[in-house]
């Protein structure tokens, strides 16, 4: 999840996970896979930088639980 702003500065969550495209026009426009828009105040470069953050921190986070080689 990202933290973004939509043009009139409400912040707001976004599952990064569905998004399919991102471009400027001249604002910037993310397309979700559902095909829902959403216009948002964060130049495109900002967007992908939380989004390669937020992919980072959930790779990384450790697994509870794991099962072991033995068991």
């Amino acid at each position: 999840m990202v933290i973004l702003h939509r043009l009139k500065g409400a912040e707001f969550v976004l599952n990064a996970d569905l998004i399919e495209s991102i471009e400027a026009n001249p604002d910037t426009v993310i397309t979700l896979l559902n095909e829902k828009k959403y216009i948002v105040s964060e130049p495109v470069e900002t967007v992908v930088e939380k989004v390669f953050q937020y992919k980072a921190r959930i790779h990384s986070l450790p697994v509870a639980n794991r099962p072991t080689k033995e068991g």
